[in-house]
């Protein structure tokens, strides 16, 4: 399998994960945090005016049904304007960038932000992991309790938010796991299916419950989960650790046999910049 095909299939499956989560929100929820998303140049571009995190407004999955050109970033900003938006992150796969990419970032002052680490592997060279504590899928009793957790363990505010994750919950597209410490939901994950490729998103543990092994628990349950669903290929993104740190996230998805794929840079816009 050539390199430019598991790109497209991980930044497709990212992209397809992320639009369903803010498109499928409930209607007074999405008013109430000013969400609109669309689909430009094969890519998507999502908005959420009053996101108290500062996370949700993004764009990506650019440069395979289209290639990056100035016509292409021009639509995905003019989308922000309209909206009013405070500001969003552009994200794209660096081997889709064009030569001339400096001066296309340059005429909306697109300035670096964070870098993202992409990993993928094929579904049967996973190695699972184990944890002492209870894990399993998560029914509708459970959907906003998994949310709150996933949110608090990401640091993120439940209140409002909580809303665009429990709606995941029985989506025919996302399988949700959660880990329990008795009675108690401690951490949580999900899997999106988008195909031939098992999307690993949305997992994190509450503080008090790290590193006794419910992530890597949960990779191995969404793992099988995705092989079951017919899954070929397990794709995920996290943080890239600064020089001299370490993302447990990132460890846990090598150990379990995954590797990177490509570093991603993040591509922030503001909307006082120059057009």
């Amino acid at each position: 399998m050539s390199r430019t095909v598991p790109t497209a299939l991980a930044e497709g499956a990212e992209a397809e994960f992320m639009y369903q989560y803010e498109s499928n929100m409930p209607a007074a929820t999405r008013s109430a945090f000013g969400v609109t998303t669309t689909r430009i140049g094969g890519g998507v571009a999502l908005s959420m005016l009053r996101d108290p995190t500062g996370y949700w407004s993004k764009a990506l999955g650019f440069g395979f049904d289209e290639p990056i050109t100035p016509d292409l970033i021009d639509r995905v900003v003019d989308f922000y304007r309209g909206e009013d938006s405070r500001g969003a992150v552009i994200q794209i796969a660096p081997s889709v960038l064009p030569p001339d990419w400096d001066d296309i970032r340059a005429r909306h002052d697109l300035r670096p932000g964070s870098q993202i680490v992409k990993l993928w592997c094929p579904v049967d060279a996973f190695s699972p992991g184990q944890t002492g504590m209870r894990v399993g899928p998560v029914g509708p009793d459970d959907a906003e309790e998994w949310a709150s957790v996933v949110l608090r363990g990401f640091g993120m505010p439940p209140e409002g938010v909580a809303e665009m994750l429990t709606a995941s919950v029985g989506h025919p597209d996302f399988r949700t796991f959660a880990v329990w410490d008795g009675d108690a939901l401690v951490a949580g994950a999900n899997l999106f299916v988008d195909g031939e490729v098992g999307s690993l998103n949305t997992g994190s543990t509450l503080p008090g419950h790290r590193n006794r092994g419910a992530q890597s628990a949960l990779l191995s349950a969404r793992a099988k989960e995705a092989a079951n669903a017919g899954c070929r290929w397990l794709v995920a993104e996290t943080g890239r650790p600064a020089e001299g740190e370490s993302n447990p996230s990132l460890n846990n998805m090598l150990r379990a046999g995954m590797r990177q794929l490509y570093v991603r840079q993040n591509w922030i816009w503001r909307p006082d910049t120059t057009s």
